[in-house]
């Protein structure tokens, strides 16, 4: 029998979060210029007016993306035209259908059921994330070669070596987690950082897990082909694996890059950063280590959770984008180094640690 309630709760669910990852993802191209802009002294995009009101270059994004839509989508004539359009879709879809797992919010309580914030709430979570998210690599891969350009192609095997390598980085770095949690339900790795040690630490992954976190950012930045590992995609320098797209289609991958952006500040909120965890913050309140509570209406601990959630994955946002602008680009030699012979070997030390501590503490 069709749960009505349950069916009908997904559904906002999935409209709520297309809407907020889009949402997100259209200000994030003007929050790239403009705080780029900031850290070099400029003023940035200012130039897209209402009426002739500019209100810090805000309406530039509405104005990018009607130039986009507008733009010749121009498909070279020797290409794989079939191989030349699937690709954006590819990458576009690995990195938006992997949000059906990340939680938005604690689970609420409505018309009598608990209804959790996630669109797909399944028990292998964090190996969703995974199947899906290394389709990813297929998008540039026949994006270069689809193009029927040997530029092109050059910088798909780059894009998808580099993809690859980081991938098992990233991986070892989330198996240390999995380890501390034993789950790889989103939600319940979650709901286990709320603990304290010594009554007043707060568990959370990152304190649990310092050397997996660690390696969790440059990996999926790596993944993310973001400086300073742009080398399938540095058009300045070396021409990148779309050079080839046009118009809606070159949109297609910009914006993949922002939603995957969005990702990774999600997935390491979640498993690293509590969270809508706010420490000593109960279902009733505060609960003071050294004593005492402050009250507050269960409304209001269920809105500071959400905005929890959503101000630390903002800062971590901040945070990509600040290292974007800041450190240089990597050669290629230096950047599979670091991969192989630095991030490989500290996350299967991670691993090694994770498991002697955990024999010690019985957990094994």
């Amino acid at each position: 029998m069709i749960d009505w309630v349950i069916l009908a709760a997904s559904a906002v669910k999935m409209l709520i979060m297309i809407a907020i990852v889009m949402g997100i993802a259209i200000i994030l191209t003007w929050v790239e210029r403009k705080q780029s802009a900031v850290m070099q002294d400029r003023i940035g995009a200012n130039r897209a007016d209402i009426l002739g009101l500019r209100i810090i270059g805000l309406f530039q994004p509405f104005a990018d993306a009607i130039k986009m839509i507008t733009k010749e989508d121009f498909i070279p004539p020797f290409s794989n035209k079939f191989l030349h359009t699937l690709a954006p879709v590819i990458t576009f879809f690995a990195v938006l259908v992997v949000f059906a797992v990340i939680p938005l919010g604690p689970p609420l309580e409505i018309a009598g059921r608990t209804i959790s914030m996630q669109i797909a709430d399944i028990n292998i979570g964090l190996l969703f994330i995974l199947a899906f998210g290394g389709l990813a690599v297929y998008g540039v891969v026949l994006a270069g070669w689809s193009s029927n350009n040997k530029y092109t192609l050059l910088a798909a095997v780059r894009g998808s070596a580099q993809m690859i390598s980081y991938e098992v980085c990233l991986g070892l770095s989330l198996i240390g987690a999995i380890m501390i949690y034993g789950t790889l339900d989103m939600t319940d790795m979650v709901l286990q950082q709320s603990g304290y040690w010594f009554g007043w630490i707060p568990r959370w992954g990152i304190i649990m897990q310092p050397l997996g976190a660690l390696l969790f950012l440059p990996a999926a930045i790596a993944e993310n082909k973001r400086v300073p590992f742009d080398l399938p995609e540095c058009e300045s320098e070396i021409l990148g694996y779309h050079m080839e797209y046009s118009g809606l289609r070159a949109g297609m991958f910009m914006f993949a890059e922002f939603i995957e952006i969005i990702f990774i500040a999600a997935l390491f909120t979640v498993i690293f950063l509590g969270g809508w965890q706010i420490p000593y913050l109960y279902w009733d309140g505060f609960h003071w280590p050294w004593g005492g509570m402050w009250y507050l209406p269960f409304w209001f601990v269920k809105t500071l959770e959400f905005l929890a959630l959503f101000g630390k994955i903002a800062f971590m946002i901040y945070f990509m984008i600040l290292v974007r602008w800041t450190l240089p680009r990597f050669r290629y030699d230096q950047l599979m180094r670091l991969g192989w012979k630095y991030l490989l070997p500290l996350g299967v030390l991670n691993l090694a640690v994770t498991g002697v501590v955990l024999v010690i503490i019985g957990r094994i």
